[in-house]
């Protein structure tokens, strides 16, 4: 359901967050969340544009969140590289989809929208990094 580009930010977020007070190299948080160095960089510049990363130059320069990873909703990130289809309408993608001119997957896609919406508005980026912290720990 989400872009590349929104997966790779909530990796790099999620990874910044397990440190959340350390400044990490871009090419420490590419290796780390697998995510390629000159994407990456494209992604954290929209980031940090929006306030939730801050980026350092310099031999000690890095990118670090710019506020506690749990007052950042996925939600935010997501809507930052998806715009209005981070909240999609219509599973079928049509425009004047509404339960009074329902599509033929609108009852059914109805309920699957409203929890995907919740889950994206009430999970933090602190939410992830500690599921990542616990499926690492029971490796």
């Amino acid at each position: 359901m989400l872009s590349t580009t929104s997966q790779y930010a909530l990796r790099a977020l999620s990874c910044l967050a397990g440190n959340p007070d350390t400044v990490t190299l871009g090419r420490d948080l590419s290796a780390r969340t697998g995510v390629p160095a000159t994407y990456l960089a494209k992604i954290m510049l929209a980031l940090r544009h929006a306030g939730i990363v801050t980026a350092t130059r310099g031999c000690h320069g890095g990118y670090c969140l710019a506020r506690p990873p749990s007052s950042t909703r996925l939600m935010e990130v997501v809507e930052l590289f998806e715009g209005e289809s981070a909240r999609p309408r219509c599973l079928l993608g049509h425009a004047d989809c509404s339960d009074r001119h329902p599509c033929l997957a609108h009852a059914l896609w109805k309920d699957v929208r409203a929890h995907y919406i919740a889950f994206l508005e009430q999970t933090s980026v602190a939410d992830i990094s500690k599921q990542k912290k616990r499926a690492h720990s029971h490796r």
